[in-house]
Parts: C-alpha cells; structure tokens; sequence
C-alpha cells in the first residue's frame, strides 16, 4: 500500500449563487487545506473546481495516515514533587496516575528556569479516512454564507440543498455523511446532457470524466477561458469586438457547466437610445455580451451564453431577443420622454426629495454644492458661473425616467441630457463627472468645471453630515463619508489644486449654520481629512513621525503640506538630522516647562557664554540666507541649510546652562531656543523625527 493517494472532495447541490461561486470554492479550498495542515495530513498540488451544481477539490498525493509522533507531557517542578527525604507528593503521584504510569517511570525535564517531571508517549499517527470527514464538515462549516437553508425534513443547513456527495480517497470511498448526504463513489453530470450518475472509479479520472462523458466542464477557469474564446471568435465573425468585463465573464461562467456561444441582435431603431443605457441592460439585466465595431460604437448584435449544446441554436437565439426586446423599447420610451423636459425642468422637484432631514431637500443641497463649486472655480482659475450652473443642475437627471429606471445612469443621462440641451460641451461634461471617483482607483473628474462641483460634492457632505453629529463609528458609515474624504483627497492632490484647506472647509460650513449642532466642524472635518491623508501617505511609503512632523505646522494646502514632506525626507537622509531633531525635541521640552515670560528677541548684550554668543550669530545669518528660500517654498535648500547649524547647537547645549540662576539670562538663553526653534518651524517640527 502506498502511502499517499490523490483525494477527491465534491459537494452536489441545486445551482449555487452565481455572484458567490468563486469565493465558496477558494474559501472551500483554503478552510480543506487548513485542515489537512492541522492534522498533519501532508499533500500535494491542490486543483479546486467550481460550477453552478458543484464545489470539488483534488488534493493530489494526500498521506494515507499521521505520521507518529512523540508526545512530551510536563508535570510539577521536581522541587514540588518531592519532599525533604525523597518520596513523591501528591502532585507527583497525581500526574503519573493522570499519564498511566508510576513516579519511578517518569522522566525529567531541564530548563533554564528549573527541572520538571516530564512522560513522554509514542502516539501512532491516525488513518487520514477517520480524519478527513471532520475536516471537510469543518471546511463547510466555515464557509461565508450569510444566510443557511434547510430543506425537506433533514436539519442540514447549506447555502442550497444538497445532492450527492463524493469523496475518495485513492480507490475508497471515505466514509461520511455530511449535510444529511451520505459519501459515495458517484458524481452526476450535466442536468439535461446527461442526467445520471458518473462512477469516479480514481480521484484523478474526475474532470476527465466530467467532461468527456457528463458534459461538464468542471474547472472554473478553463470555462472561463472557453467562454471567453468562443464570444471573441463569433464577435469576430460579426463583424465586431467585444469588451469582456471581467464581473460579467465571472457570473457567465458561475452560470454555465456546458457554455455555447449564441449570437442575437435588435432592430437598429433602439441604438438611438444612449449606448450606456443599452449595454447596462445587456449585462446587467440579461447578462449578454455587447457588441461593439471597430470605431467603438456599439452595434445591434449581442452574444449570449447557453448552457447547452442545442440542435437548433436559432430557437434559444429567438428567446433570447424576445426577452431583451421590451427592455429595449421601455428604454427608448423614457429617453423620447426625458427628451420633453430640460434638466433645470426639474429644479422644482428637487424640493421635494429629501437629502437628509436635518439638511433639506436635494435642492438645498444643490444650491450649496453650486455656491462651494463657484469658489472653487474661482480659486484654481475655471469658469465661477459655469461652475455654479453645473452644481445647480448636477441632481436634476435624477428626476428623469431614465434614471429612475436605470439607477446606475445617474450623471450619465445628466451629461446626455445638458447635451440634448445645448449646454457647454463642459457643463454636460460636469453633469458626469460630478459623481467620480465612485470607488477606489476610479477615474477622476477631469473638466474644470466638473473637477469643482465633484469636489464641492464630497466637501458639503463631510461638512454637513460631520455638522449633525454623524461621523463614521468602528465599520458603520452608512454616508461614504471615508469615501468622500478619499475621492476629495485624490481630486486635490491628482491635480495639483493650491486650496487653501482651512478657508474651504470654512466656506462649506458656512450655509450650514443654521442646521448643523457640532461646534468647530470645520477643524473636526479637516483632522478627519488629514487622518485620510496620512493612510493614504503611508501606502507610498511616508511614516507616521514624517507626516506629523509637517502637520504640525499646518501647511494651508494640500500641495504645500506635500512639499514640505519631500524636504523633510530629504533632510532626513543628512548626517545632521539625527543631531538636530534631538535638539528641537529638547528645545520643545524645555519652553514647555518653562515658567518664564520669554522675550520676543534676543538681547545680544547679555549673552555671555561664546557658544551662544556662535550660536546667535549663525542663527541671525541662517534667517537672512533662508527667508528666500522659504518665499520660494524651497523647503528643501533651506532645511540643508539649516543643518549647518548643528555644531553650533551641540556646543551650545555642552557649553550653556540654559536654565541660569539670574533671571536675564535665563530669559535671554530661552529666547534664544524659541528664535531658533521658529526657525525649523517654518518648514516642519523635525523633533518628531527622534522616536
């Protein structure tokens, strides 16, 4: 007998959720895997395989048993086993009792912390036949299924009922019953190509089989793989290209266990209905393919995906436009009716359509992010008027037909419908832009205008909803105020906006008065902003120390705060880096506690001692040499700059009590600190780079 065997695990059930095929097979694989680990079963390459009516798992050269292993019990310190004339404890006769032994038969243990009884046991290792039922009970146990089904009169709860349930070891079956499902040798093949049952005779004939007899193609990525192949070649046949969506192709594929491509098409009537508007039915609502030809625009041809091999394609072809045809012809019903009104048609009805109720209407809403838009404008050079407009109009197409049928054409309809009015090509451009970034790593608004009322967006809803006392708790943000913060994060940063941050957030604020509750919002919204920030400067590589060393001096914007970071780490890499945030952090420590009213200047005549007589001396040159270099936002020339000084800082505080008995000199030495202590802080605190 060998001593490792390929295993085959496979769960029948009724069709599983399309949308969580793939993450119960990984999951499956990684809780199986996790188990065999545990308990010592060693194995080899692992396959997983997924399609709508079954989870498998091959686990090639899997051991047939635990190897042995020795066990080492360890019982009381010898110094409590044993009294003063040698005979056993209590302790002592109670472990060995507990080990099936005697005192005289156990062992001992040296450490370094002292000596132990110890028994040591030879444990032979399990057959992985009396193992694996438990680790597969365990696998599906754990399993992210939200909610559990029962059915029939069994008490097993799955996520679909169960069917059959094959599991193999070598040429035996592992005997089990899991999910009120006895195991057995039997896989079934394809529902209507072939109904019956497969004998698995060796864990390795099992996708073979599958798919030669049972018509079943039973590894999710080589259907993925022959889906996609099959909708690219009659795409090609079309005429056309098809834009495979990554999420589409997964749900096709979690749908199909014998996927044929079938080609339909539409009358051309309905492709004068926006295109997004047709594909968003196409995928979402029927998951077809769109088609699309070589200038990009989409054609009246579609590919579907059956999951069978039929005599007469052409019949489920027919199907397959019967069904998509209303969809078509409702779309292009509220597109001719949407066509009857302007966007700003629906002003008036924007007041009746809650935002949230401690801050009005959607209209209200709109007349804020319009004003905040227009400020923006005005500040990185767009166009005021046009800003304000957009954000005026930037809801509207949430009134129309359209949207209230396809949600997910919300901007979109915007931007076609400012078109269908004759809008600036930029405001229409505005109208879908207003919602970006939508999610992480989506694209960022890129028109003037629509840079400004997407920012205005996130920016009037941080405020607004931190001003009510909402913030984001642990894992609960039900407004996406994280999402805000980021999208807005990104808007500045990626185009390089010179806002000043504190007077945006004040102006935000401001048409809230009368609703918000939190006093000091706008700070609460900009340390929210900065938290943001530091995560998302982490992520490229900018520690925490880094960061709280520049925001300490709270740069205006955003850029500048940046800027100031790239000398900071730049200063950092000098010799003299270490030297002088040390210095700065003693600095700080020592004005802090002081009691002392200090001056606002130096008096040179009471400097006595020649390292601060140096030191002031350098300090009064380094502030001529770096005021340039500061106006010029040249952080980094004048923090190299600064560096110089630390020979002269080092020998000051060898050299210099500080804290002098005449009161002074105290005074002036602590003016002294302050003045050179200012002189960092124009760029950055660099004492929090000493950790």
């Amino acid at each position: 007998m060998t001593d490792f065997q390929d295993l085959i695990f496979e769960l029948g059930t009724e069709e599983l959720p399309p949308v969580a095929l793939k993450e119960l097979s990984q999951a499956l694989e990684k809780e199986f895997v996790g188990g065999l680990k545990k308990a010592g079963l060693q194995h080899g390459e692992v396959i997983r395989y997924a399609t709508p009516r079954r989870l498998a798992l091959l686990v090639k050269g899997c051991a047939i048993r635990q190897p042995d292993r020795k066990l080492e019990k360890r019982g009381p310190a010898v110094q409590a086993a044993f009294d003063d004339e040698g005979n056993p404890s209590k302790a002592a006769e109670g472990f060995a009792r507990s080990c099936g032994t005697t005192v005289d038969k156990l062992d001992r243990l040296k450490t370094r912390k002292g000596e132990w009884l110890m028994y040591q046991v030879e444990e032979s290792g399990k057959a992985a036949a009396t193992l694996l039922p438990k680790i597969a009970e365990s696998a599906l146990n754990h399993l992210p299924i939200p909610k559990r089904m029962r059915w029939g009169n069994t008490d097993a709860q799955f996520i679909r009922p169960v069917h059959w349930l094959l599991f193999k070891q070598g040429a035996k079956v592992i005997p089990c019953r899991l999910l009120d499902v006895v195991a057995g040798e039997h896989s079934y093949g394809h529902r209507f190509h072939h109904p019956d049952f497969l004998t698995i005779e060796t864990p390795e004939s099992y996708a073979g089989l599958l798919g030669s007899k049972g018509k079943v193609i039973a590894h999710f990525d080589t259907r993925r793989g022959n889906i996609q192949s099959q909708v690219e070649k009659v795409a090609e046949t079309l005429g056309g290209r098809v834009e495979l969506d990554p999420i589409l192709l997964d749900e096709v594929t979690a749908l199909n266990e014998w996927p044929v491509a079938i080609t339909g098409s539409f009358e051309k009537k309905y492709l004068a209905v926006p295109p997004e508007a047709l594909i968003l039915t196409m995928k979402k609502n029927q998951k077809y393919f769109p088609l699309f030809d070589a200038d990009g625009q989409l054609m009246n041809h579609f590919i579907t995906i059956a999951n069978i091999d039929s005599p007469k394609p052409e019949v489920i072809s027919e199907g397959n436009e019967r069904v998509i045809r209303p969809r078509l012809a409702d779309a292009m019903f509220f597109w001719e009716q949407d066509g009857k009104c302007r966007l700003e048609d629906h002003l008036e009805s924007l007041k009746s359509v809650v935002f949230q109720q401690k801050l009005g209407s959607m209209y209200d809403k709109s007349q804020r992010v319009s004003s905040l838009a227009g400020w923006i404008a005005e500040q990185t050079g767009a166009d005021a008027s046009l800003a304000k407009r957009a954000g005026m109009l930037s809801r509207c197409d949430l009134m129309t037909h359209m949207v209230g049928e396809f949600a997910d054409m919300q901007g979109i309809m915007g931007r076609y419908q400012a078109q269908r009015d004759g809008e600036p090509e930029e405001l229409a451009a505005a109208m879908e832009e207003f919602y970006l970034p939508r999610y992480s790593g989506d694209r960022l608004p890129q028109s003037p205008t629509g840079i400004a009322v997407a920012l205005a967006e996130k920016i009037d809803t941080l405020c607004g909803i931190f001003g009510i006392g909402m913030k984001p708790t642990g894992d609960k943000d039900p407004f996406a105020l994280r999402r805000a913060a980021l999208g807005a994060l990104r808007i500045v940063r990626e185009h390089s906006l010179t806002l000043d941050m504190r007077e945006f957030l004040e102006n935000a604020v401001t048409p809230l008065r009368d609703q918000i509750q939190e006093e000091h919002t706008a700070d609460t919204v900009y340390a929210f902003l900065m938290e943001r920030l530091k995560v998302l400067l982490a992520d490229e590589g900018v520690s925490p120390q880094l960061f709280e060393s520049v925001h300490a001096v709270q740069p205006r914007t955003i850029a500048d705060l940046e800027a100031r970071i790239l000398a900071v780490q730049s200063f950092a890499n000098l010799a003299e880096a270490e030297a002088l945030a040390a210095a700065n952090k003693r600095i700080r420590n020592i004005l802090r506690k002081s009691q002392d009213d200090i001056p606002a200047s130096v008096d040179e005549l009471l400097l006595r001692d020649p390292a601060e007589k140096t030191l002031f001396t350098q300090l009064q040159a380094m502030l001529t040499l770096v005021a340039p270099l500061l106006a010029d936002r040249d952080y980094e020339s004048a923090l190299k700059a600064m560096a110089g000084l630390r020979t002269a800082v080092d020998r000051f505080f060898d050299d210099v009590m500080v804290m002098a008995e005449k009161d002074d000199l105290r005074r002036n030495r602590l003016a002294l600190l302050k003045q050179l202590s200012a002189l960092f802080l124009q760029v950055a605190d660099i004492s929090h780079l000493q950790r």
